[in-house]
């Protein structure tokens, strides 16, 4: 039968439709990150041969940790497998070459960069879309139809049924075209030096574990941490009282938090553009206190 292969870093986006082919049959093999929470390509060399897919993060949405997804397309290319990547969490943060990555697909969200909700972007590389089956067919999908059958139009539209989200299409539009001002090698510096800090500030606090990469430069803007004694929904409860944003549980990661980190849950820090280094100590300080509070 047919072998997927996918990772236990994942988002349930891009982990349960594969368990649910598996239910049909078809074979998924999971592959375990390195105990900083990185893919490692090597680890893919025994589960790639024979693969129709090969589906990964590039960027962890718990740990933050960037994976080396280049090279590892470039092995699954090798065994004649086609690769997935979910780029919802590197799309805003890195800037994203995908000819020099190399993956036959690619998917990012719209909320995750400053657009709207209920959109997202699918990049399919050219010679891949004869390959595609449409998710629904409706209007604007076919090229004829009548009572003994129907033909498909062209790509894009064939994979566009019915009336699109206009109001969201034009939203994500403006936020990448401000993000493209900006500048991604800006964003991701100034992005790097915030994460710095508060990876460095968190860690330097006895009784607070973080998780993921040590070396800073190997993530985005994302660090987890726990409180020694503190259950991750009460300590993002009292940040809340003192305005911190921050999130709590398994993100949408039960796999991950499971099978690899050993936790119910996590508290995920997360950082963008606007955020800046007062702010950043501010947290820190703020779960400094939790630590050593009632």
């Amino acid at each position: 039968g047919d072998r997927i292969v996918t990772t236990l870093l994942e988002h349930h986006s891009n982990f349960l439709p594969w368990l649910r082919l598996r239910e049909r049959g078809v074979e998924v093999r999971v592959v375990r990150p390195d105990r900083e929470g990185v893919l490692r390509p090597e680890v893919f060399e025994g589960e790639v041969e024979g693969a129709k897919l090969v589906t990964l993060t590039h960027v962890s949405n718990v740990l933050g940790s960037v994976n080396p997804v280049e090279e590892i397309t470039r092995l699954a290319h090798e065994h004649g497998a086609r690769v997935l990547v979910d780029a919802a969490q590197s799309a805003p943060h890195l800037p994203l070459q995908v000819e020099k990555m190399g993956c036959d697909y690619l998917a990012f969200s719209g909320h995750k960069m400053l657009g709207p909700t209920g959109i997202g972007v699918l990049y399919v590389r050219e010679e891949c879309l004869g390959e595609l089956e449409p998710l629904c067919l409706g209007g604007g999908t076919v090229e004829e139809a009548s009572s003994s059958g129907y033909s498909l139009t062209v790509s894009p539209e064939r994979y566009e049924a019915g009336t699109l989200p206009i109001a969201e299409a034009l939203g994500l539009g403006e936020a990448i075209e401000y993000l493209e001002r900006v500048g991604f090698g800006a964003l991701a510096s100034h992005e790097r030096e915030v994460v710095r800090r508060l990876q460095k500030g968190l860690e330097g606090i006895k009784g607070v574990e973080v998780y993921g990469p040590s070396d800073p430069n190997r993530r985005v803007g994302i660090v987890p941490f726990n409180v020694e004694k503190r259950d991750p929904h009460e300590v993002a409860t009292l940040l809340d009282r003192s305005n911190i944003m921050v999130r709590s549980g398994h993100h949408c990661a039960l796999p991950l938090h499971r099978e690899f980190l050993r936790l119910p849950g996590t508290v995920r820090a997360s950082v963008y553009l606007y955020n800046t280094l007062e702010e950043v100590e501010r947290l820190v300080g703020r779960v400094e206190e939790i630590v050593h509070g009632p």
